[in-house]
This record gives C-alpha cells, structure tokens and sequence, in this order.
C-alpha cells in the first residue's frame, strides 16, 4: 500500500500513472459492481444531450490526453 508519506513525494506523472494502474484494476471486476440508480439517470440525460447535439463524445484516450496537457500547464 502507497503511504501518505510516499505520495507526497511522487511527481505528477507518476501519480497519474498510479490511478491509471488502479483503475485498470478496478474496472476489469466491474460487473462485481452494482451501479446506483442514479447512474441510469445520468446516462439517459447524457444520450439525450448527444442525441441533441449539445454534447459530442470523446475518445478516452483524447480525454486523457486533454487532461494530462491541463494538468502540466498548472
């Protein structure tokens, strides 16, 4: 387990890199997860956003990408 200690000391990459590992590994037992009610909500609003054409869907990767560039501009 990563201490407290220990993630004060890692850079910006690193910890990034460190979610992406833990995600990873969460998500391949995502279907040990229940989703909440809510989620269902959320999900048809954001199909009704996309349908609209008010919201237009991103790669993940493009995501990540745009989120790492505005992490290491500030």
């Amino acid at each position: 387990m990563i201490a407290t200690k220990e993630l004060e000391t890692m850079t910006r990459q690193e910890k990034l890199q460190t979610m992406e590992a833990l995600w990873d590994d969460l998500s391949s037992s995502a279907a040990d997860v229940e989703s909440p009610d809510w989620h269902l909500t959320e999900l048809r609003e954001t199909e009704a956003r996309v349908r609209s054409g008010v919201e237009t869907p991103m790669a993940w990767e493009t995501v990540k990408s745009l989120m790492r560039a505005r992490l290491a501009c500030n």
